[in-house]
């Protein structure tokens, strides 16, 4: 008789719960105007002789009517509201935390967490991995993962992952192969996001794009979930290279002292061109893979869509469902958030799930730098 080696038990993955750290801080659309057109006027100033010889460019004010037309956006939350608004500073500024204390980015993913697990009645005990999957990082390693993991006193693994604004549902399916395999009966997803690290808030076309927040997600397998839970029908992922969505920050693109004043390495986009490529690119995915799953896609019940650009949600969920979708079907947190990258569309689900009845299905559903995008098709249970 021949001896074999034990074969893991494959699982069914669900959501049990999922959590949301807020910052308290808010810039209102008016506050952050106020403070760019500021910005504005002491550039124009201090440079008026070299813009009269045009050797700078001079720099044209920004207005709440053009950023609301624009993104959609009528505020978003931050870590550090002063500093930003300052135009002498425009950037998040708090003081540098000793490598003993725990870190920024993991303390918000960790108290997103704790939500996620007290909501599904887990004790960190039970989890078996963290995957911190998020867009801006606050370090290369030790890996953020591992220090939200220390800090909720898990016992497994864990490790980052980062596929811009897709980084979520990247994750969400990474934890499903993991239960689906055997490996894994319960995993954190935890998607901390301060963008505003990574904004140029001196960029008129960007500058109001991005706010700072902090999502978890628990995937499980079915047999240990809670009785509510939302059955994972189904994932896809796509990447797609393209630079009109880019940001080269990092010590190996650091300036260096002979190009004093070249351009920032932070976040930049060619929005029309994201816009044009992006629409189509989702909707047909989306569409591509509820026909594999053998589902109706002008009969899901609610779309948790990225929160990027409300004209783009508008045209994608128009394109899916077949009509001109309502608030109710495609919900919105972009415009009291603003772009929160990973997180947006786990915001928009933890918010606007709880009403909905067993058997509903709805779609998370996000897209962003890579190109890449990721969907996940749920359904109610109990």
């Amino acid at each position: 008789m021949q001896n074999s080696t034990p074969q893991p038990m494959t699982g069914h993955p669900v959501i049990s719960s999922t959590g949301l750290f807020t910052p308290q801080d808010v810039i209102t659309n008016e506050e952050l105007v106020a403070s760019f057109n500021a910005f504005v006027d002491l550039h124009n100033a201090r440079n008026a002789e070299a813009i009269a010889a045009g050797e700078v460019e001079q720099l044209q004010h920004s207005s709440v009517e053009f950023i609301e037309k624009a993104s959609g956006i009528k505020a978003r939350h931050v870590m550090a509201k002063e500093p930003v608004l300052d135009p002498e500073i425009m950037a998040p500024r708090w003081e540098e935390r000793p490598d003993d204390e725990i870190s920024i980015l993991a303390e918000i993913g960790v108290k997103a967490a704790e939500e996620a697990l007290k909501r599904a009645g887990r004790d960190p005990k039970d989890v078996d991995a963290v995957l911190c999957a998020a867009s801006n990082m606050q370090r290369p390693y030790p890996a953020m993962a591992v220090e939200i993991q220390d800090a909720l006193g898990i016992d497994g693994f864990g490790f980052d992952m980062n596929v811009a604004c897709s980084s979520a549902t990247f994750g969400i399916q990474t934890a499903a192969d993991y239960i689906r395999a055997g490996n894994a009966k319960s995993v954190l997803v935890v998607s901390p996001e301060i963008t505003s690290g990574h904004l140029n808030w001196r960029d008129r076309d960007s500058h109001f794009i991005f706010g700072d927040v902090a999502t978890a997600v628990l995937v499980e397998d079915a047999a240990v979930a809670p009785e509510q839970h939302w059955d994972i029908l189904g994932t896809k992922l796509k990447t797609v290279f393209s630079n009109n969505i880019r940001n080269n920050f990092g010590f190996l693109n650091r300036a260096h002292p002979e190009t004093e004043g070249a351009p920032d390495k932070l976040f930049v986009q060619e929005g029309r061109k994201v816009f044009k490529e992006v629409v189509p690119m989702v909707a047909q995915m989306i569409l591509d893979e509820a026909e594999r799953l053998d589902l109706d896609p002008t009969a899901l019940r609610r779309l948790w869509l990225h929160q990027a650009n409300a004209g783009m949600n508008r045209l994608i969920a128009h394109r899916v469902l077949g009509h001109e979708a309502d608030a109710d079907e495609s919900p919105t947190v972009l415009d009291t958030y603003g772009n929160t990258s990973s997180a947006g569309s786990i915001i928009a689900f933890h918010k606007h799930s709880e009403d909905l009845a067993d058997g509903d299905v709805g779609l998370i559903c996000s897209f962003g730098a890579g190109y890449s995008a990721g969907t996940v098709f749920v359904r109610k249970v109990g």
